[in-house]
């Protein structure tokens, strides 16, 4: 995979988002909730033509007594919200808690570590951009993945795209491992990122994902992470 290389110093920076700013503020508070829909157990809000940072990862990568935990205090919080966006705010805290917990806490399986698996999810990522979204970032880290999009008019819901994607990676992941059975879990979380300044936050916590797990030392150094070269400064 090519590496991308821009000029970045501090998390204060800011990227070119003429074609893109407007998009990105916020509609959040004020989406109607026959918007906010659910798959599993997750509510989502995934309107067309938005930019989403959106985590997914390998199947048993978190213990099965956290995840009860986590989901846990997010349903007592839920249940004293009185509509649909309040919860979805909580739900967005609780991906919150989930990321944390993933990136400071690397369980195993570590099947991505694999390079020929970390490429069938990169090739597929690719694959889509210009389809259905533009790709603007994404690291793939042993046991899940960070990614940040812009969907497209016209395309497929985000959930659509996501299951496309995933059920791809997953078979041709398994040929690679010689394994059978489930390879992703089935939820991914994912939220509206709401305006340029979460927008290079994010894209700042994307890339630095492998310096706080201590496998690099310059994000430039990790194979599988991607910064969309409009990004450079």
């Amino acid at each position: 995979m090519p590496k991308i290389f821009f000029r970045l110093s501090t998390p204060k920076f800011h990227f070119g988002l003429s074609l893109y700013t407007e998009n990105i503020f916020s509609v959040y508070k004020k989406m109607p909730e026959h918007k906010i829909f659910y798959t599993r157990n997750l509510p989502h809000i995934q309107p067309q033509e938005e930019t989403f940072f959106i985590t997914y990862r390998l199947v048993d990568s978190i213990p099965v007594a956290k995840i009860k935990e986590f989901t846990e205090l997010t349903a007592v919080r839920q249940k004293a919200a009185s509509t649909k966006v309040e919860k979805y705010d909580e739900q967005k805290r609780h991906f919150g808690i989930v990321d944390d917990y993933l990136d400071r806490n690397l369980n195993k399986p570590y099947w991505l570590k694999e390079n020929a698996v970390a490429r069938i999810v990169s090739d597929s990522l690719h694959f889509y951009n210009s389809k259905f979204y533009n790709l603007w970032s994404y690291c793939i880290m042993p046991n899940h993945v960070h990614l940040v999009i812009a969907t497209l008019q016209g395309a497929p819901p985000l959930y659509n795209i996501l299951q496309r994607h995933k059920r791809y990676t997953a078979v041709e992941c398994n040929k690679v491992l010689k394994r059978s059975g489930q390879f992703w879990t089935h939820e991914s979380y994912d939220h509206i990122v709401r305006n340029d300044e979460e927008f290079n936050r994010i894209i700042f916590y994307i890339i630095n994902n492998p310096l706080k797990a201590g496998f690099v030392k310059d994000w430039k150094d990790w194979d599988w992470t991607y910064v969309n070269p409009e990004l450079a400064m």
